[in-house]
Order: structure tokens, then sequence, then C-alpha cells
């Protein structure tokens, strides 16, 4: 409302301040559209007994001092498979909160770590829309700009994989006999079988075979619906289409596995998709203004070293993440600002690209309005102020990133 009425003052028409929201509000329309698919596919996960799988296997394998470890490693590792964070925080971090909950642990804490082995996967996977979108910006091989970011990006998981083993041997007061409760919980109400992890093989393999994201939710919904039908269960018409839209009501009896997995369907996500879109309209009016060019190019060029071409990228990033609060813009702005900064300082483009990666994609996830941080709010339902203090991987990455730049040497040119 506010730039609204500033835009009016300056001038603009009412046309063009429409014209501003809905620029800003067209990039989003395929990840909302993704969004509303996840809360399907979450929904159709319980459904068919997907997710209580994972968890049922998981307290069966799973120690409290090695939990938080092993939340990073599986779903870095989910990620890197996929290439989507946000289809790994719903779908991997709902059966590890169910987990952490009967081991005593603090959700936040739990979220923090899904949310670092997401991203940090989603950071170096060549599958990764965020990935490809900062190499195409840069105009760098994809997997010369993979491996420059593993360099930096794999201290930043060691030391985030520090910080949880810490936080995991200070967290054994786990009763065995509540998880030996929620275990019989999850085979009384769901069908605990290796068949129901068909969905999640489905997903992993339409990600490697490069289908997009939303044809291959479809598909992965599509077969979670038809697991409980080929099993026996009664289910119709009018109760398929009411999961698929209100998300899956658990009734085994136990009140908190009851609480932990009554969630999904499209209008669980319908609060982000709310925020996100008032969140696009504002970026798109600070573009339209020429605000955040303006504030960008202030600095751009006052550059004359490699630290401070790629401190200047980064605290771009990071400002487009803060004012805009959408990943792909916090990686294009920048990207296409500083690019000339990077050649005529003679820096290589494959530093530009590592910097968007960091500070744009990563980084996003610790902003709680933006277009991640209240995905990942709403379908773990654990507040993003809450989880953002333990979410260590996003907030360690910029900064070593930044140490390395630090230490870059400067390119000599020659005269031309």
């Amino acid at each position: 409302m506010f730039l609204m009425v500033y835009g009016k003052f300056r001038g603009f028409s009412w046309d063009t301040i429409f014209g501003g929201i809905v620029d800003g509000i067209s990039p989003g329309i395929i990840p909302i559209t993704i969004f509303m698919l996840i809360g399907t596919l979450v929904a159709t996960w319980l459904l068919s007994g997907t997710i209580p799988t994972i968890m049922y296997y998981g307290f069966k394998i799973i120690s409290v001092k090695y939990f938080l470890p092993t939340v990073l490693i599986v779903c870095s590792l989910v990620a890197i498979a996929c290439g989507s964070s946000l289809t790994t925080v719903s779908t991997m971090g709902i059966a590890f909160l169910g987990i952490g909950s009967a081991l005593h642990v603090n959700p936040a804490i739990t979220a923090g770590a899904v949310v670092s082995g997401a991203f940090f996967g989603a950071n170096i996977s060549p599958l990764s829309g965020t990935v490809n979108l900062a190499a195409g910006v840069g105009e760098v091989d994809l997997y010369v700009h993979i491996r420059n970011v593993l360099k930096t990006d794999s201290i930043a998981f060691i030391i985030a994989l520090g910080f949880y083993f810490f936080l995991g041997s200070s967290s054994n007061d786990a009763s065995l006999e509540s998880v030996a409760v929620m275990n019989r919980a999850l085979e009384k109400g769901f069908w605990i079988s290796p068949w129901t992890l068909l969905p999640v093989v489905l997903l992993l393999v339409l990600a490697w075979r490069k289908v997009p994201a939303i044809p291959s939710m479809m598909m992965g919904s599509a077969l979670a619906v038809l697991i409980p039908i080929f099993h026996g269960d009664n289910l119709t018409l009018k109760v398929i289409a009411n999961t698929l839209m209100g998300g899956y009501v658990a009734k085994t009896g136990n009140v908190k596995v009851d609480e932990l997995l009554s969630r999904g369907g499209i209008n669980s996500m319908m609060g982000s998709v709310s925020l996100i879109l008032l969140a696009l309209a504002l970026g798109g009016l600070l573009i339209k203004f020429d605000i955040i060019e303006v504030l960008i190019n202030a600095s751009k060029e006052k550059v004359n070293s490699p630290f401070k071409v790629i401190s200047l990228t980064s605290l771009g990033c990071m400002l487009v993440n803060l004012l805009v609060g959408e990943q792909y813009f916090s990686l294009i702005l920048p990207g296409e600002t500083f690019k000339s900064s990077f050649d005529r300082l003679g820096v290589d483009r494959k530093y530009l690209t590592r910097a968007l990666n960091d500070a744009g994609g990563a980084f996003n996830s610790l902003i709680p309005w933006g277009v991640s941080g209240t995905f990942i709010a709403g379908a773990l339902q654990v507040g993003a102020l809450s989880y953002v203090p333990y979410a260590f991987f996003p907030i360690f990455a910029p900064i070593v990133m930044i140490i390395f730049a630090w230490f870059m040497k400067k390119p000599k040119l020659d005269k031309e």
C-alpha cells in the first residue's frame, strides 16, 4: 500500500502500478502451482502410507545421538537426487519431524537440519532449478559451476554437521517406550510396507529423467492414490477429492501421531501462497519504480577487487531476498547487474555463479516472508523464526564463500 501511494506520488499511472504488480507475480505462477501440488503430494503420501513407512523404518535404524546428522545427510542425498529442496522438505522433512518428536528432539532443530540438508543438496544437484539458473545467468558450464560451489559448500556442510553432532549428543532423553508406542500407532493406522515407497522411487526416477516438477508431482500423487486402492482400501472418489483439497486426517487413536500426520492438501498451502503473492507484488513494484536497481547500481562502479565484487554481489542477492523474497529474482537481478564488473576485473564468472547460489538460492530459506521461508514454515508447521537459528548450512554457506573471496588475488589484466 505504501509503495503504491509512493508510486502515485512519483507520477506513475495506476496502469503502470498494476503492471508492476502483475510483472512481479508472473514469475511466481509456476512455483505457486508447484506449491499446491506439493500439498497434494504430502496428502497422498500420507494416504498411501509412504511417509508413515519412512518413519517406521527410520525408528528402526536411527539413534538419538546420530539423529540430526542423519537428517542432514539423508535430506542432502534426496535433494541431490531429485533436485528440489522444497520437495525434500515437504516429504522427508515431515517424516523426520515425526521421528524427532518421538525422540524428544526440538522440532525447530529438526527443521533446521532438514532445511540445511535440502538446500545443500539442491545447491550441488545438476537437476536443481537454481543451480541451472545461476550457471545460465553467468554463462558458465553447469559442471564447472557445481565443482566450484562444492569447494565452499562442502566446508559449510561440514561445519553444519559438526553443530548437529554437538546438538545431538546433548539430547539423550528419548524414551524407547515412546518410540515403540508411536511405531504401534503407525502399524495400526497405516499400511507399512516397502510397496508404499514406490512413489518415492518414481519421483526420483522422474527427476533423474529431467521430467519437469509439475507432471512429476502429478504422477507421484496419482501412484500414491493407486496404492491403497490395490491394497483393498475402500476409497471413494469423494474421499480422494477431499484428501487432495483438504489434506489427510490420521485416525490412529494416538493423539500425537494423529497431530503429526494430519496435514497436506491444497488448502494447507494457501496461507503460504497468499503471503508469496503479496511478497511478489511488493517485489514487482520495487523493480518497476527502479528502487532495486538504484540500490544495487549505487555500489557497482566502486568495486576494484575480487573480494569487493563477490561481496557486493552477495549483498545484492541478500538485499533482493530481503526486499522481494523471491529466490529466482535474487539470482537474476544481481547476476545481470554485476556480470560486467566481473569481466572488467578479469574475475572468472564461476565465482559470480557461486555467489548467486549461496547468497541467493540458499539464503532465501532464511527469510520468513520469502518464498522458501513461508513454504517451509507452512509445510513443516514450524515457525520460520524458530528454525532459522538452526539452519546452519544456509547461514554458513555465504560466510565461507566471502571468506574464500578475501584470499583471492586480483587478476593481472593486460593493457587492452
